[in-house]
C-alpha cells in the first residue's frame, strides 16, 4: 500500500483551513420556496460534500424536519431567512446527532428566537456562535498536526510497508477517539437538558 499521508494530511489541513459558514448577507432577504431552498443550500455548503453527487437537502428531509418539529412550517409553502439559519443548524448538527438530540438543542432556540424583532434573534445568534470559527479552525489544524505528528510515532519497529498504513490506522484511530468522546459529552449535555 502507497499512500503519501503527508501530501493527504496537507491537503485535508488546506481544505480545513479554507472553510467557511453561509453568511447570513448571503442569504436571500425574500423568502423561498422549497426548490429556492434546496438550491441555495446546495450551492452554499458545496465544499462540505464528501461526494459530488451527494444532496446537502432535500425535499423530503426538509419535510420530515418540519413534521419533526425540528424546523418551523414554512409561511404559504415559502422558507424566510431565519429557517435557511435553522436548516444550516441541522445540516451541521445531523451528521452525529440523532433527530431527538437535535430536537432537543434547538428546541429552545426555536421557541425563542425564532420570529423574534429584537437584538437578540435568531440571526444574531448564528452570527455570534460563527463569529468562532476561524479562531477554531486554527485550533483544530493544530490538534490535527499533533494528532499527526502521534501517529508517526508509532509503530517505528514494523516494516516500512506496515507502518505506512499501521501509522494511518493511527492517526484514523486518534481522530475518531476524539470524535467519540466530544459526542459522549454532547449526549450528556442534551441528557441533561432534557431532565
Amino acid at each position: 500500500m502507497n499512500i503519501d499521508t503527508n501530501a493527504m494530511i496537507k491537503s485535508i489541513l488546506e481544505s480545513i483551513s479554507q472553510m467557511n459558514h453561509v453568511k447570513p448577507e448571503d442569504i436571500p432577504n425574500i423568502d423561498l420556496y422549497m426548490d429556492q431552498v434546496t438550491t441555495f443550500m446546495d450551492e452554499q455548503l458545496a465544499s462540505s460534500k464528501r461526494h459530488a453527487d451527494d444532496k446537502i437537502l432535500t425535499k423530503t428531509m426538509i419535510n420530515n424536519y418540519a413534521k419533526n418539529h425540528l424546523l418551523p412550517s414554512p409561511n404559504k409553502k415559502k422558507y424566510s431567512k431565519e429557517h435557511i439559519l435553522m436548516l444550516i443548524f441541522i445540516y451541521y448538527f445531523k451528521s452525529f446527532l440523532s433527530i431527538s438530540d437535535i430536537e432537543a438543542i434547538l428546541a429552545p432556540i426555536t421557541e425563542q428566537y425564532f420570529k423574534k424583532e429584537d437584538s437578540r434573534n435568531l440571526e444574531s445568534i448564528y452570527r455570534e456562535v460563527f463569529s468562532m470559527e476561524k479562531e477554531q479552525i486554527e485550533l483544530i489544524l493544530q490538534d490535527l498536526n499533533s494528532k499527526h505528528d502521534a501517529a508517526l510515532n508509532t509503530f517505528t519497529d514494523a516494516s516500512e510497508d506496515e507502518r505506512e498504513y499501521l501509522q494511518l490506522f493511527s492517526f484514523l484511530s486518534l481522530l475518531s477517539f476524539d470524535v467519540y468522546v466530544k459526542k459522549q459529552l454532547i449526549e450528556k449535555i442534551i441528557d441533561q437538558l432534557a431532565e
